[in-house]
């Protein structure tokens, strides 16, 4: 018995239909789990940041603490945000990644620092900038017996050192922010944001 022409048969359309629906399914499992096994390897991502913004709050904050040390001298040597590539994978790829920080990554750190500061006037600064920094909501997270204290800002994550070393001298500052997914193209070798000159 022939065919009617024109017609196609009832199997072959059944077979069509289920192959839809197979593509179908296999589509949508695919929009579901492959973000989630994105995640998995690569790992939270860091929330995005802006270098500029990040640099304008981390010298302000270093210009407060040279003020509040009233030394009269200027650091050392010049200074400058720096961008450090150690921001890593979260997920499985750091396993795979081991010491290497993420490309579309960074933290931010600036220094600096004045030799020859005897202690009465170290501890002094200290004190000044221990106590703005708890009047304005920091939260101290480490005391360094005989050196400093470290703060963080409970809405940024950034940090403050202010440490005097007596066997050298030295007193100490460092501001660093924790690691922010910055824009592309971003090139911390040629950034004119990054240097801080004591005001």
């Amino acid at each position: 018995m022939s065919s009617v022409p024109g017609r196609r048969p009832a199997r072959v359309m059944l077979w069509s239909a289920g192959g839809l629906l197979v593509v179908g399914a296999v589509v949508a499992v695919a929009m579901v789990v492959g973000p989630a096994v994105h995640r998995l390897w690569n790992g939270e991502p860091y929330p995005a940041t802006d270098p500029d913004q990040v640099a304008a709050r981390l010298k302000g904050e270093v210009q407060r603490v040279y003020d509040e040390a009233g030394l009269g001298r200027a650091p050392d040597a010049p200074s400058q945000v720096e961008a450090r590539a150690d921001c890593y994978y979260s997920g499985l790829k750091n396993i795979a990644h081991i010491d290497q920080g993420r490309p579309d990554s960074r933290s931010f750190e600036l220094r600096w620092q004045v030799t020859g500061v005897a202690e009465a006037a170290a501890r002094s600064a200290q004190e000044r900038t221990r106590l703005r920094l708890a009047s304005e909501g920091w939260k101290l997270t480490h005391e360094f017996p005989d050196e400093g204290f470290r703060f963080e800002h409970p809405a940024t994550g950034d940090l403050v050192d202010v440490g005097w070393y007596r066997a050298t001298r030295v007193f100490a500052v460092s501001t660093y922010a924790p690691c922010g997914k910055v824009p592309d193209g971003f090139d911390e070798y040629r950034w004119p944001n990054a240097s801080w000159t004591p005001q």
